[in-house]
């Protein structure tokens, strides 16, 4: 009797060890990446995870004086190292560049999931603490390397988004859009910052980002939601999701765009003033899903998130659902590619790096931790045509790659693009603790 039991107990073992393994069984991808790019991506069929894929670059850093590679006609060179997790970069009217060295705010709860989401963090190069610091940088001979760099803001709280507008500095903090009077020049701000107004802190998504508009009166701010699909219900992403627009004469402000489930880089197309933005879809849908996109962002649009992704795929997971809202979710304009993990964008029109990058954007991708085999970890440009759009059937180009070393893991992950006083790329490389200057040969 008590060998048969032993038989039925090692048969149920063996069945609870099997249906673990099927669900944290990592998905592999079924579509090479650039089949799910462009203005008509394929879409698969959904492929729901219990437990999420994972497959995240390891960070070693650059070694023995490794550094990114570049498409042909570049070059690449270090402008700033030894910095702090530099995530976002703001170009000055003098030329002075300022990076943002910051990370998430400590991270609420604990259990098991915390714990996986802070093994994972530190894996990716992502579990130190936040420097809270705004740095500045200036090249004062034109050689393309920093000469001065200074502690410019200090004390903030997971600072990010940057911007001059009306003589004020704003810095978008996790919780809060705040600003200070600023001076041409000033290498050190010491002012209390003053509060503009609040914002939802912390979550999956901290990173809040800020761009004046182009009407001359108002700022864009980009608040990612707190979790993956609201599964902490919908309370949880008050005012989150969004893109809002401020007025900071009067402090008020209001829901400009929602349903983004991340969106991060902001910026406004130079040939008609028009808004875009990239965001970081959802997660636990497979390799293939959902992709992250670039689109332009006109007042009132819905994106979908949580219910609907792609301009109305359904998520069945969301609880409870939104049918009303099916019609109405707006489709992007392009994708990027499941997992890529989209952060930095900038317009190419200051860049001086070729005819090649006359009329389009840079998109930093900071590299996906979900996706077997992994995506992103590169900086492309999409190129735009004379309507304000991509061009039809064009791909990303791959302008700045190598972050992955020969055995997969990260020597850097990209993050802000900008393009500085010379025309030159900068990109904040957030693992590799650097900034590095792309130009023309």
């Amino acid at each position: 009797m008590r060998k048969h039991i032993l038989i039925v107990l090692g048969l149920l073992l063996l069945v609870g060890a099997g249906i673990v393994t099927w669900l944290a069984w990592p998905d592999t991808a079924q579509l090479p990446v650039d089949q799910v790019v462009g203005r008509q991506p394929t879409i698969t069929a959904p492929r729901q995870q219990t437990i999420p894929t994972v497959k995240v670059a390891k960070a070693v850093g650059w070694q023995a004086g490794a550094k990114p590679s570049v498409a042909p006609g570049l070059r690449i060179e270090e402008f700033a190292g030894g910095l702090d997790h530099p995530r976002w970069l703001y170009r000055l009217p003098n030329g002075d560049v300022l990076v943002a060295e910051t990370n998430s705010p400590p991270r609420e709860g604990g259990g098991i999931v915390q714990k996986v989401m802070n093994v994972l963090l530190g894996r990716a190069g992502a579990g130190v603490p936040s420097a809270n610091r705004i740095t500045l940088l200036r090249d004062a001979n034109g050689d393309g390397r920093v000469d001065t760099r200074t502690a410019f803001m200090t004390g903030l709280n997971s600072p990010f988004g940057m911007t001059l507008f009306e003589g004020q500095l704003y810095v978008a903090n996790t919780d809060a859009l705040v600003r200070v009077p600023y001076t041409e020049g000033a290498t050190r701000i010491t002012a209390k910052p003053e509060l503009v107004i609040k914002l939802n802190p912390g979550g999956n998504h901290w990173a809040r980002n800020v761009i004046p508009s182009g009407d001359g009166r108002t700022l864009f701010v980009s608040v990612g939601s707190a979790s993956n699909i609201a599964e902490g219900g919908m309370e949880a992403e008050k005012y989150r999701a969004n893109i809002l627009q401020v007025w900071p004469a009067d402090k008020n402000w209001r829901i400009y765009a929602a349903g983004l489930r991340n969106p991060n880089g902001m910026a406004l197309n130079p040939a008609n003033g028009r808004l875009w933005t990239v965001v970081n879809e959802r997660d636990m849908l497979g390799s293939d899903l959902a992709p992250d996109y670039l689109t332009q962002v006109e007042f009132g649009d819905h994106f979908g998130w949580p219910w609907y992704y792609w301009g109305g795929y359904p998520d069945t997971r969301v609880d409870p659902a939104y049918p009303q809202l099916q019609q109405y979710s707006k489709r992007p304009d392009y994708a990027l590619g499941p997992h890529v993990a989209a952060l930095g964008l900038t317009f190419a029109n200051e860049a001086k790096l070729g005819s090649r990058f006359g009329n389009g954007v840079f998109i930093g991708e900071h590299g996906s931790w979900n996706r077997k085999p992994v995506s992103g970890y590169k900086v492309v440009y999409i190129p735009f045509g004379a309507n304000g759009f991509p061009v039809a059937g064009a791909k990303p180009f791959d302008v700045v790659g190598g972050f992955l070393n020969a055995d997969g893991d990260a020597q850097g992950r990209p993050v802000g693009v900008i393009i500085d006083k010379t025309g030159a790329l900068l990109v904040a490389d957030d693992v590799g603790n650097k900034i590095w200057r792309v130009t023309a040969r």
